[in-house]
């Protein structure tokens, strides 16, 4: 009853005329990108800017690399709203130092999160393994799947960006000393597999992940602490890098998650850019919100609507009072 009611009201929201109102937004193109913390966050904004704020807001296909390039050169779209700076630093900056876009805020406000973790019923019945130097010391702990003689480190699957720094922070931590070895998932659904797998059983399970994901919405993870600090600039210059001869441990410093949007819509639409400032999200909200669309096989727009209706305490605050109101009318 519950899925019908939202799909109802899916139908009735996409008939909906936007609110007319004394703000001055007019068209805007949202990038859609094509995963699903990135596709939910899109959908809200587009719904919130519609019906709160008066822009005709379109939602369009989109993806980091592309949709970056897109809006320094072309100067579309004009949101690109979960935006991993990290992964075009050096474009985006040249784009900020001509005037052609801007950072609007952060679409995660603790950054995207990496770490090597261990489940939660695991750290409460041995505390000691929430530090390396605890994990090491009870490698035996974490049976290999094919050799019980060794121990078993769940990496990143081949081919991935985080395969690169996952491997040099285990060899920095020299976890093969230990008799630990390196699992290769095969896949990132391997990887999560291998997680869900464990928690069924409450087995002993000890790799890397990384956050918001539905994976740690879904099952409760404690991220080991390396007991190093955070060197960002060796992360940067070094654990990042293939040839990073000499690594030395760091814990994982927060990839920077932003909205960016071009310096016209910011200079068009002051008051669609003031929310876009306040809207947010904690890795906590967002891995709920990502569980619950694997939950119910969810897309962003389906998930928008569960979220608008369900979670006024987190989105209201991101608004005026006036802009609330509408929003909810609509819904």
């Amino acid at each position: 009853m519950y899925k019908r009611l939202l799909s109802a009201a899916i139908l009735s929201l996409s008939a909906l005329p936007a609110s007319a109102d004394d703000h001055n937004c007019g068209k805007v193109t949202i990038a859609d990108m094509n995963w699903n913390s990135a596709s939910l966050i899109a959908n809200i904004d587009q719904f919130i800017l519609e019906h709160g704020y008066g822009c005709d807001a379109e939602l369009v296909p989109g993806d980091t690399m592309p949709t970056g390039t897109s809006m320094i050169e072309k100067g579309e779209p004009d949101i690109a709203p979960e935006f991993w700076s990290n992964s075009m630093r050096e474009g985006l900056q040249r784009g900020i130092d001509e005037g052609r876009v801007r950072y609007a805020g952060s679409a995660l406000v603790e950054g995207g999160e990496e770490g090597f973790w261990i489940p939660r019923y695991l750290a409460e019945k041995h505390p000691e393994l929430k530090t390396i130097s605890g994990i090491k010391a009870n490698a035996d702990l974490f049976p290999h799947p094919e050799d019980a003689s060794k121990s078993a480190f769940y990496g990143c699957p081949a081919g991935w960006n985080c395969q690169i720094t996952s491997e040099n922070q285990f060899d920095a931590l020299e976890l093969a000393d230990s008799g630990f070895e390196i699992v290769d998932p095969g896949s990132g659904a391997g990887l999560a597999g291998s997680i869900a797998k464990a928690y069924e059983r409450e087995e002993a399970w000890f790799g890397y992940y990384w956050a918001p994901t539905a994976v740690l919405g879904k099952y409760d993870m404690v991220k080991v602490d390396f007991e190093t600090g955070t060197d960002v600039q060796h992360y940067k210059d070094c654990i990042t890098s293939n040839d990073c001869m000499n690594p030395k441990a760091t814990m994982y410093p927060a990839a920077d998650v932003d909205t960016v949007v071009t310096e016209r819509f910011a200079n068009r639409a002051p008051e669609a850019l003031t929310y876009l400032k306040q809207r947010g999200f904690t890795n906590d909200q967002m891995n709920g919100l990502l569980a619950w669309m694997e939950e119910n096989q969810a897309d962003g727009e389906y998930a928008m609507t569960n979220f608008l209706i369900n979670h006024e305490d987190i989105w209201t605050k991101w608004v005026p009072s006036d802009v609330a109101e509408k929003v909810k009318d609509a819904l």
